[in-house]
């Protein structure tokens, strides 16, 4: 067995996510059609189900498995009534692979909108529950901009 080279798997970034779904195969190919992932592995598990697999969307690798029996503090958004993680997902064209996620069967949750923070940005819901940002990076704004920027829509936002 060879020593590893690094602490990081080659490929990958120091912070990798892990999806879990109930219908992990049907995920993979709707992440293919949706954001126009590519599948790196797949590992099969019990019953069926994929105990691992690897999707590539541009320069970023997400991890994806079915919820494992026994594994109860690896649940799914449709097990848990929700998701408390946002994936977002930086794109040359937001407004392209927004629609082309929702075609794919992904429910429009948050409409594309300029934000006061420089993005293009909107939200899709998967249809395993997972949220996912859409965004383009319009303006790059300073830290000063950005903050008045925020303040001012924050006022805008306040009961009159």
């Amino acid at each position: 067995m060879a020593k590893a080279k690094s602490a990081i798997p080659e490929g990958l970034h120091t912070i990798t996510p892990q999806l879990i779904v109930k219908g992990a195969a049907q995920a993979l190919e709707f992440y293919k059609r949706a954001f126009g992932a590519t599948e790196l592995n797949r590992m099969p598990g019990p019953g069926g189900l994929i105990m691992h697999s690897s999707m590539r969307i541009g320069g970023s690798v997400f991890f994806l498995n079915d919820e494992m029996p026994g594994r109860t503090k690896s649940l799914s958004p449709a097990s848990i009534g929700g998701t408390s993680v946002i994936v977002t997902l930086y794109v040359p064209d937001c407004d392209k692979v927004y629609n082309q996620a929702v075609s794919a069967g992904a429910k429009a949750s948050m409409p594309l909108t300029d934000q006061f923070w420089g993005d293009r940005y909107g939200e899709v819901t998967d249809p395993y529950g997972h949220v996912w940002a859409i965004a383009t990076r319009k303006e790059d704004l300073t830290p000063a901009e950005m903050q008045e920027r925020g303040k001012q829509f924050m006022a805008s936002m306040a009961p009159r």
